[in-house]
């Protein structure tokens, strides 16, 4: 088949993809395989390492959270840190890692390159569409989480 006649199919595709609505979704499916980087040295990996177990355990069928979010948590997050969740929970009666009682849909990690510690941005988008943004602090040192809000910690 020629070029030209190649272009002009993936065109009708492409029309009658988003005639019938599948739109973006449909594109994005019929690519390649997604592929998911990260290294244990970085920070930024870390953080979203931790947000994606967390939530994968917060969601689970069997109710949620338990002992595996509590595990994460001991192994995530500082001492100092795991204080200052429980104070906030107390007093606002929600998760305080995801600052909810309900569980998102997806999150997104953004570095912020802060200096001294590392500060990153978390994205929560819940099933409305909604989302809440968090400052995660994160120690270069031990790669702990420090803090956890909506402004950041300042590298407790």
């Amino acid at each position: 088949m020629n070029s030209k006649k190649a272009t002009r199919r993936t065109a009708l595709a492409a029309g009658l993809a988003l005639a019938l609505g599948l739109g973006v979704a449909a594109q994005a499916s019929a690519g390649g395989p997604r592929t998911v980087s990260g290294s244990p040295a970085d920070d930024i990996t870390r953080v979203a390492d931790f947000y994606g177990a967390y939530i994968d355990a917060e969601s689970d069928l069997d109710g949620g959270g338990g002992r595996l979010a509590q595990q994460l948590r001991s192994y995530y997050l500082t001492p100092g840190c795991l204080k200052e969740l429980k104070a906030w929970e107390d007093k606002n009666h929600a998760d305080g890692v995801l600052r909810a009682q309900d569980t998102p849909r997806s999150w997104k990690v953004t570095g912020n390159g802060t200096a001294g510690h590392t500060e990153a941005t978390v994205t929560l988008t819940w099933g409305g569409g909604d989302t809440t943004r968090l400052v995660v602090d994160m120690t270069r040192t031990t790669h702990k989480i420090s803090h956890i809000g909506t402004t950041g910690g300042g590298g407790k």
